[in-house]
């Protein structure tokens, strides 16, 4: 038998330029991880950067230790001025991930934040959580505050809080609405309630005790199924106001996805004062969800109320069943364009104020569809009767009613 050939397929050797070794020796010494991960996400090994770190960073005399190795005194003068402008920028990419760390840790904000931006409130925060480890003068520099404005926030953190009874009462009408009110609701309220203070305030102690309100937007459920029936004209014409109740309606649906299944909602809105008119929620998307809910709307009209109802030309709207109602009640039918949701724009902006005050940013996990349907019923409910308009005089629909003397 002749000779066997064996073939061995070398990986190409990579060649690191020296700026890329000086990165690689910075990631190196500001790492959070192991020096393993760090090498292989640069395509070499350990060795290697290690070797590095020693060339840039090691003994004045290394290249000397070798026989037959020497530098000029040039050469070794530039190398050593590179070593410490090395080393300085190194101090201060760890000195940035220390405050950035802090940042996430103290003051609960995002990893990519700019220090900078920070108030000066906080800035001092994180400048007395790292003083032990760098100087103050650096840090100060670092932050962007001058000494004097450090200073002046230390002194006002030991005197008394002038704000802690109203500081109390802001989270009080936050967590009681169920962290769904910004600042302007907020002050709309302790304003109701004989306080008077600067909006600018309740602002900044929202902001300073993290009272934010969630915010998500998400694709919206889409009933349309081709045209399968003639198109009304758009009579609203996008002009949602109406001067008395019961002039001009709003319709929809909308869907909630969560993990035990779906829910779906269809409600009517008065576009007089927001008013949630009727409701029906279901598992199903079906002719009895809008049927029903409009039914239960023309049981409220009184004679001679005959309605424009506007919605958009999903199915639901153009079956037999939802147009014989519409015609034996005397109510007019107004459908927006196709696939022109602006339209309509009144009824979608209520659903995504719903969505964001009781549905995002919760976890639904072990919450069934019956629990659902629920919570989303007393949501409509506190919404016609507690939460509060800032174009209703800081009233709900069902108490700015009742002021100007309408039954409810």
């Amino acid at each position: 038998p002749g000779e066997r050939k064996v073939s061995i397929k070398r990986s190409a050797v990579v060649k690191f330029t020296q700026d890329q070794k000086k990165d690689a020796v910075i990631e190196l010494c500001t790492r959070e991880g192991s020096a393993a991960a760090v090498a292989d996400r640069l395509g070499t090994c350990r060795y290697s950067l290690y070797k590095w770190k020693k060339e840039l960073l090691g003994e004045e005399d290394t290249n000397m230790s070798e026989p037959g190795k020497f530098m000029l005194p040039d050469d070794r003068d530039a190398l050593l001025a590179e070593v410490d402008s090395l080393k300085k920028q190194i101090y201060r990419q760890q000195m940035e991930l220390d405050i950035l760390n802090k940042a996430v840790e103290i003051i609960k904000k995002d990893q990519g934040i700019d220090p900078r931006k920070l108030t000066n409130k906080e800035k001092v925060s994180l400048i007395d959580a790292l003083r032990e480890r760098y100087p103050l003068n650096e840090l100060l520099k670092m932050m962007g505050i001058p000494k004097s404005s450090y200073f002046y926030q230390k002194k006002a953190q030991t005197r008394p809080d002038k704000y802690a009874a109203l500081r109390t009462n802001v989270k009080k009408i936050f967590t009681e609405n169920q962290s769904r009110y910004g600042y302007r609701r907020v002050y709309a309220i302790i304003r109701n309630n004989g306080t008077i203070i600067s909006e600018k305030v309740i602002r900044r102690i929202m902001k300073e005790e993290q009272l934010i309100v969630p915010f998500k937007r998400k694709r919206r459920y889409s009933s349309y199924k081709g045209e399968i029936s003639p198109a009304v004209e758009n009579l609203v014409d996008r002009d949602f106001h109406a001067n008395t109740p019961n002039t001009k309606w709003l319709t929809d649906l909308t869907e909630f996805h969560i993990p035990a299944g779906k829910v779906y909602l269809s409600p009517i809105i008065d576009c007089f004062d927001g008013l949630v008119v009727s409701w029906t929620i279901g598992t199903s998307p079906d002719a009895e969800l809008v049927n029903t809910m409009l039914d239960d709307a023309i049981c409220n009209l009184t004679d001679g109320e005959h309605p424009i109802i506007h919605s958009d030309r999903g199915c639901h709207y153009r079956w037999p069943g939802w147009v014989s109602r519409m015609e034996n009640a005397g109510l007019t039918r107004s459908m927006s364009k196709k696939g022109c949701s602006p339209d309509n724009s009144a009824c979608e902006g209520f659903f995504g104020r719903l969505k964001n005050e009781m549905f995002y940013y919760r976890s639904w996990k072990d919450v069934s569809v019956n629990q659902f349907i629920d919570k989303l019923d007393n949501y409509l409910r506190w919404y016609n009767e507690k939460r509060i308009k800032m174009s209703l005089g800081a009233m709900s629909p069902v108490d700015y009613r009742r002021s100007i003397g309408l039954a409810v």
